[in-house]
């Protein structure tokens, strides 16, 4: 493979920073193609290194101009400066202040890490290893230090110019038509948190008054005109500044926050010590062009940046191996904030929905890796699933197994110790061992084996004795670089619904009562005997999916039927739905694959007509329940030999019968649903539009001429983009004139927001049809597509790649070679877009053998390409086991 070879880095090599550096002092001087950028750095050497050392800087595609030191020029033969490292051989033996210049082009930055220029706005992202594309720097998240930054640029270019910190300075240059602004952050941090905005740009704005009573100004910067779309983003932030002062005590430290919203982004949003970046997916919305998951989106993303400033900010992680401790924490904080902003019950569904969808999968192909990895070769394809959501449910364990109190003395704790602080897994773990005097030792091996442990559950009703025994036995699947693994210390939630449908009293013999409901699996297998049980009672497991893993019970499908009916635990009582669905599926998966004929659960749909009748329960939750397996889900429970087209054939038929079988009910549901109420985008009309809307998509399922008319007329008439888009998405599965019109008319509407057209790209991307791929290599060369940016690279080149398996796993294998075309004309311009493009391929092993073949060869040519990046040969080698 003809690449740029990256060094493996591992963590048992870790080793202190042999220089500090106390504080920054940065001026930008901004422009097009030759920004300047002099930095003045305080080092002192590091008490805990190795002494005397010289000072080694990290710098990628820099141009150097001059280094200097306590105001003395270098000679050129006292340093050695490259495009990517500045070294110092011979540094002074105490502290000393070493003054940097360099020469950037923003423009020409099309990496989009480091300082960039994008649509006339200057903006920077720094993590991970971003900051040392500005300037020479010991660039890792354990040199923190005090930054002020005085940025300059032409007033008409760029009015605005914002830094991390609180403003000091302001004012014109005379005579050059250029300003200035000066940032001062008084917080340690890493230089991945650095960040600077220059350009064109209006603001929303508010305030806050912390629990201390001190103000904090507010600011949501978005271009010129977009100013209402914010409003939505600048009220999230208020409630998560709110909620994080009452649930976790966390108070705001700077006199400023401000969010920007930019257009070319490479992730999600960035926590910047008070200055947020985000791609503007995540700030922009309004009734017209957002849907009900978008304003939730960008709720749950604007909190989540936010509380990073103590998951992150006030407390960073000491080296990038500990990236869970900052993203796993900090993404269970903003499902906490969901839950409580909008449902318990059906965020719980979502977030394991998405759980399972990608980490899951992740876990069981060659791109499996511990939440915590040993070593890596390009860190930016580490910001997974596995860290991210898998993280936040081994923080979730963690209350789990303390209880509530616990837990918030433990998250107490580690506010206390390790504010200012680099820290790590251990410190983490430590502080709620310490709260709630506990033995976590064997809890570690969550952040240390990759895999999804499998349990088996045998279950024994002794009448005379009264008593329930539950045999547990537990099993983590090997993974690339583990193949053998050690017994997990896994908690699991569990009931006994009797008869009645009432919870039993959980009696552990020789224990007493069960505390919270919670057992500790701990050993390869366990028994658990409950006492005071006389009759047999159905066992609801994993309640509140109390630890990331795959239980397999042997209930049968009326216990399962008996648990969608009566289970207390919502979680679970989705949960009985989706296993009788899945059964079913896989059966007639393998149905479709001999010839044989489709089986048919008459129980199940009498199941969900059941719920859909119970006008009790929650209309989001409902809507989840009637959302059946998806074609990942079950291409990720059969785990090998999967046919992509097989699955789609039997969903589809099961999707038919319960339109088919329900459709009285479920057209009358969805006509209670719509109340004709103005739109809003609160939780409870949210969850109304999320049932109708799920009962018009079954209802078209059959594609029935009626329901076709149906949904072209919904979306013809509707005030918001939820049912407006939903309605697309339902004539999006129906090919006809009314499919056609409603694209057409889609792109007339819209054509000039461009986050709106990334709706209309990736729904047409994902059509589960054999034209689909000439569609998609079509739409690449619309106006609306680029592939400059990330946002419609990710939805239409991902979608596609992601989400339509039958076209991406064509049997032709097209879809591959399209993928990896795309992939080989990426990389030059974006390694990292291009390496999140290829992990499409993570489950090609799992394949039935002609297309398996047909997708390493893909991969293959991939990895033959001369001159790949190191982020997309990662993933290349990865992929192949060539690690």
């Amino acid at each position: 493979m003809r690449t740029e070879q990256a060094r493996p880095v591992r963590l048992a090599d870790y080793r202190p920073p042999d220089w500090l550096v106390d504080t920054v002092d940065l001026d930008v001087s901004l422009d097009p193609a030759r920004t300047r950028v002099k930095a003045r750095l305080s080092l002192r050497p590091n008490p805990a290194a190795a002494a005397p050392a010289p000072v080694t800087l990290d710098g990628d595609e820099l141009t150097p101009v001059s280094v200097a030191i306590d105001g003395t020029r270098l000679a050129p033969e006292d340093y050695l400066a490259t495009a990517d490292g500045l070294t110092i051989p011979q540094p002074p033996s105490g502290p000393f202040v070493l003054e940097i210049e360099t020469e950037l082009n923003p423009s020409a930055n099309t990496k989009l890490m480091g300082l960039y220029r994008s649509s006339g706005n200057y903006c920077t992202q720094c993590e991970a290893e971003g900051f040392r594309r500005i300037t020479y720097f010991p660039d890792r998240p354990d040199v923190m230090a005090v930054y002020t930054t005085r940025i300059e640029a032409a007033k008409d270019e760029a009015p605005v110019l914002l830094g991390n910190g609180n403003p000091v300075e302001a004012g014109d240059i005379p005579g050059t038509g250029r300003h200035y602004a000066v940032w001062h952050d008084p917080h340690p941090k890493p230089s991945y948190l650095f960040a600077l905005v220059g350009g064109r740009l209006a603001a929303r704005t508010a305030s806050f008054t912390t629990m201390s009573g001190r103000t904090v100004a507010l600011g949501v910067y978005v271009e010129t005109g977009k100013e209402d779309r914010a409003a939505y983003a600048l009220e999230a932030l208020q409630r998560a500044m709110r909620w994080d002062e009452e649930v976790f005590g966390r108070e705001y430290d700077l006199d400023v926050f401000n969010i920007v919203a930019v257009a070319d982004f490479n992730m999600g949003a960035m926590e910047n010590k008070g200055l947020n970046v985000f791609n503007d997916k995540y700030v922009l919305a309004s009734t017209d062009t957002a849907t009900d998951q978008d304003f939730a989106g960008i709720e749950a993303v604007i909190a989540h940046e936010y509380f990073h400033n103590w998951t992150g900010d006030r407390i960073t992680c000491r080296d990038w191996f500990q990236l869970c401790l900052k993203e796993g924490l900090t993404v269970f904080r903003d499902q906490e904030f969901s839950s409580d902003m909008r449902s318990r019950p059906v965020k719980r569904i979502a977030d394991v929905r998405v759980l399972r969808g990608h980490q899951f999968v992740e876990d069981a192909g060659p791109l499996a890796h511990p939440v915590r990895p040993e070593v890596y070769r390009e860190i930016n394809n580490f910001y997974t699933a596995t860290v991210y959501e898998k993280g936040a449910e081994v923080v979730r364990m963690l209350k789990t197994l303390l209880g509530p109190e616990k837990f918030r003395a433990g998250m107490d704790l580690y506010f206390a110790r390790n504010d200012g602080r680099a820290a790590t897994i251990e410190d983490f773990v430590s502080c709620f061992a310490d709260a709630g005097k506990v033995d976590l030792t064997q809890f570690m091996l969550w952040y240390a084996q990759a895999g999804t442990p499998e349990i088996a559950v045998t279950t024994t009703h002794d009448p005379h004795a009264k008593t329930l025994t539950l045999e547990l036995a537990q099993m983590v699947p090997p993974t690339p670089g583990q193949p053998s693994k050690a017994p997990m210390a896994i908690p699991l939630a569990l009931g006994l619904v009797g008869p009645d449908g009432d919870d039993l009293p959980l009696v552990l013999e020789g224990h007493g009562p069960v505390e919270r409901g919670v057992i500790v699996l701990t050993k390869p297998a366990e028994t658990f005997v409950f006492t005071g049980i006389a009759e047999r009672p159905v066992p609801s497991l994993g309640r509140g999916f109390s630890a990331p893993v795959k239980i397999q019970a042997d209930l049968s499908s009326d216990d399962l039927r008996f648990l969608a009916a009566h289970d207390s635990d919502p979680f679970n009582r989705w949960q009985a739905v989706q296993t009788l669905a899945s059964s079913l599926l896989i059966d007639n998966v393998a149905a479709i694959r001999s010839a044989g004929n489709l089986h048919h659960d008459g129980g199940l749909v009498h199941a969900l007509g059941t719920l859909l009748a119970d006008q009790t329960l929650e209309p989001a939750f409902v809507a989840q329940v009637l959302s059946i397996p998806s074609e990942g889900d079950i291409a990720r429970d059969l785990g090998r030999e999967v046919d992509p087209e097989a699955i789609f054939l039997a969903r589809r038929a099961l999707r038919r019968a319960i339109g088919n079988e329900l459709a009285p009910a479920l057209a009358a549901t969805r006509g209670r649903m719509r109340t004709g109420a103005p739109y809003g985008p609160d939780a409870a009309s949210a969850g109304r539009r999320a049932l109708a809307n799920a009962c018009l998509d079954l209802m078209a399922a059959p594609g029935g001429a009626e329901a076709i008319a149906l949904a072209a007329a919904q979306y013809a008439e509707a005030d918001n983009m939820t049912d407006r888009m939903a309605a697309l998405s339902t004539l999006s599965l129906h090919p006809g004139d009314a499919r056609e019109n409603a694209l057409a008319d889609f792109l007339q509407r819209y054509e000039a927001n461009p986050l709106v057209i990334d709706k209309w790209l990736a729904l047409q991307a994902m059509i589960p049809e054999a034209g689909t791929l000439d569609r998609v290599r079509r739409l690449t060369e619309h106006s609306a597509f680029s592939l400059g940016n990330p946002n419609r690279v990710r939805a239409l080149i991902g979608s596609f790649a992601q989400a339509n398996h039958t076209q991406f796993n064509r049997a032709d294998g097209a879809g591959y070679a399209f993928v990896a075309d795309i992939v080989l004309e990426l990389d030059g311009r974006n390694p990292q877009v291009a390496a999140r493009m290829m992990t499409a391929f993570r489950s090609w092993r799992a394949l039935e053998p002609a297309r398996r073949a047909k997708a390493r060869a893909a991969i293959e040519r991939v990895g033959a390409a001369a001159s790949l990046s190191r982020d997309l040969a990662d993933i290349v080698q990865r992929s192949l086991g060539d690690a």
